[in-house]
């Protein structure tokens, strides 16, 4: 598929299981925490010279339950900042391009429609951890930074919020349009049509159960994304958009 040497992190997560279908090949690695710690940069840059990498797909991160993120801010900093800037001072150091994992909830998520040129402000501890790992890669030209709006497939909650709204697209999805990105640089924002969480989820599991959050809940209200950038990307690469991008 690919000539170029690529390294994944968070090889082993959930993302992964997917991206495996469509993005595969002997040039292809993908290396889980126990092979490739992002905290430690010695071992880092030993393992991008020993396997000769040219672009860095970097997904790991610490993410779920956004709680975790108040109640260990430490392993947070250390994880999704820290790491991120070991990770972008590495591929400056070895010339190798960046694709960085970032998220829909650096935006202030009260307004919706967020085009990658709107001013960010994370609405909660999650989203100020990637925006800080996004400064570091911000710093490198050769880089892109994709502010994903995605969940796993299936939907893995027993309710969903009536009253929230998001652009989101199923992982699974995403993987097929990944392999389409490696060329780009700069933001991207990447997701689906806007919608209510509820209405999404409830096309996967019609039994699903809707609940209603406090406006004053630090749960993003409307963290929707303008995803023209997006849509153009893939009608230039004449692939068939996924149905939810319509």
């Amino acid at each position: 598929m690919t000539k170029k040497r690529i390294l994944i992190s968070g090889g082993d997560s959930r993302f992964c299981v997917f991206l495996k279908k469509y993005f595969n090949g002997p040039n292809i690695l993908y290396l889980s925490k126990k092979k490739l710690d992002i905290t430690n940069y010695k071992n880092l840059l030993k393992v991008l010279k020993k396997n000769r990498i040219k672009i860095f797909i970097h997904i790991a991160a610490l993410s779920r339950p956004m709680s975790i993120h108040k109640k260990k801010i430490d392993l947070s900093i250390q994880t999704n900042i820290i790491g991120t800037a070991n990770v972008a001072r590495a591929c400056k150091k070895l010339n190798i391009k960046l694709i960085y994992f970032s998220t829909n909830y650096v935006y202030p998520c009260r307004k919706g429609n967020y085009k990658e040129t709107n001013a960010l402000l994370p609405i909660n501890n999650y989203g100020w951890s990637k925006l800080g790992g996004e400064c570091a890669v911000q710093m490198l030209k050769n880089s892109l930074i994709l502010r994903l709006s995605i969940t796993d497939y299936p939907f893995s909650y027993k309710k969903a919020i009536t009253n929230a709204y998001s652009s989101l697209i199923f992982n699974k999805d995403f993987a097929r349009t990944l392999p389409y990105l490696l060329n780009q640089n700069g933001i991207l924002n990447i997701g689906g049509k806007r919608q209510s969480i509820y209405k999404f989820a409830k096309k996967n599991n019609p039994n699903i159960k809707g609940i209603k959050i406090s406006k004053k809940s630090e749960f993003p209200i409307d963290s929707s994304l303008n995803i023209n950038k997006f849509k153009e990307i893939m009608k230039k690469k004449f692939v068939k958009i996924i149905k939810n991008l319509k």
